[in-house]
């Protein structure tokens, strides 16, 4: 009996052995073809093509492309009212809009040729979502009637590149960088800088320059120019420098002996000239037809043309010559220089005896009042009294790099008069 019993538990054993060893053969064989119909899976969708979503079209950082865009410009005589209620926005909502504007862009000062767009649905276009108004090249404002009126500013995105310019001058620095398709505002952008050294209206043919500046882009469209870092100008065989540092928290130039650039008085009282007469103890004089001193220089420009104090100091004298030079003014800038500026057509707002003018300031406009042939200024310079030839007169810089600062401008300056070299020959 219990050889029998004993049998029988050992057959159970070994169905139970083969039951259990025919289960993991069931799940392995299970494991793989799991595995190779995922991999197969994996193959055929990898050999679907990938559909990509289409990038918006983006204007104004606003999705165009349920839109219709109508553009249009500002006209002589035009207001935001006539340019809205022309597209059929009701008075009403041309009330609130204006109301509602006023702390982001007052719509009084609109300019005429400035763009403007209508941002219409497609499917009806007589639903406008959007009006857009730029108001220079890189601020726009944004009108949103998709829900309540907002209304906000934005900036268009600005890139900036660091460009190169050389050049020699044959009749002026304008027709030399227009000769090489160079946006003629880097001539304003240096004038601004060696004013105090150059007069650049008085260059010579074979003087040359070489500079490294930003141009600021706007969807690839120049916007003019930026920061000036660093320039040489060779004026008359002389080297003028100009590199860019901050120091006491003020960005100025200065030149390669670490001088600053800021002298105590202009080159020049205005600009968009040219030097017809120069300083002469004997001159034939245009209208009396005789030879005498001329104890100034003549600068030819058109009427109206600014003028301006070369320095800080006080107005002495306001009046008028019929039969010298009309209207004139002198402004006294310290115990020794005195300057005088004659056959204005005005004066400049709020120029007075007595009163204190800073450097730059418009003092004046071009005229020919006066003994005059033609529209010009008469600009005089008199030290202790005594008339000296503006174009000769050498005034002092201001603060220059401070014994503190010496070092770092010092590998500031070696660092771009390396590139400044680098720039293709003159």
């Amino acid at each position: 009996m219990n050889f029998n019993i004993q049998k029988k538990i050992i057959q159970l054993k070994k169905i139970l052995i083969w039951a259990f060893s025919a289960l993991i053969l069931l799940q392995v064989v299970y494991f793989y073809i799991d595995y190779f119909e995922n991999r197969r899976i994996e193959k055929e969708m990898a050999k679907e093509v990938e559909v990509k979503r289409p990038e918006p079209i983006m204007l104004f950082n606003i999705p165009i492309d349920s839109l219709a865009v109508v553009p249009g410009q500002v006209r002589q005589g035009q207001n935001l009212s006539d340019i809205l209620m022309g597209s059929g926005i009701p008075m009403t909502m041309v009330d609130e809009i204006s109301k509602k504007s006023i702390l982001t862009f007052d719509v009084r000062k609109m300019k005429v040729n400035n763009n403007y767009y209508f941002f219409k649905d497609k499917k009806n276009t007589s639903k406008i979502d959007y009006f857009i108004y730029e108001i220079n090249q890189v601020d726009y404002v944004v009108y949103d009637f998709t829900d309540s009126l907002r209304i906000y500013r934005e900036k268009k995105p600005i890139i900036t590149q660091i460009k190169t310019a050389s050049g020699v001058i044959t009749s002026s620095l304008w027709n030399t960088l227009e000769a090489q398709a160079l946006d003629p505002n880097l001539a304003m952008s240096l004038n601004d800088i060696y004013q105090w050294s150059i007069d650049f209206y008085g260059l010579q043919k074979g003087d040359k320059f070489r500079v490294i500046y930003e141009e600021n882009f706007v969807f690839g469209k120049s916007i003019g120019i930026g920061k000036i870092y660093a320039a040489q100008f060779v004026h008359a065989r002389e080297d003028f420098y100009a590199f860019s540092f901050t120091q006491n928290n003020e960005e100025s130039y200065f030149d390669d002996k670490g001088k600053s650039l800021k002298k105590a008085f202009l080159k020049a009282p205005l600009k968009f000239s040219r030097i017809s007469s120069v300083f002469s103890k004997s001159r034939f004089h245009p209208v009396l037809k005789i030879y005498r001193p001329h104890y100034g220089v003549d600068y030819a420009a058109p009427t109206g043309t600014p003028v301006v104090s070369i320095g800080d100091g006080t107005v002495t004298d306001k009046a008028y010559q019929p039969a010298g030079g009309g209207n004139y003014l002198k402004v006294k800038h310290n115990s020794a220089y005195t300057t005088s500026y004659m056959h204005l057509s005005g004066f400049g707002p709020g120029i007075a005896r007595g009163v204190r003018v800073k450097q730059g300031q418009v003092i004046g406009y071009v005229g020919m009042t006066g003994l005059a042939s033609g529209p010009h200024l008469d600009y005089r310079v008199f030290l202790n009294g005594s008339p000296v030839d503006p174009l000769t007169v050498k005034a002092p810089p201001t603060e220059p790099i401070l014994e503190m600062n010496m070092k770092a401008y010092t590998t500031h300056r070696d660092s771009m008069m390396t590139k400044l070299v680098a720039i293709k020959d003159f």
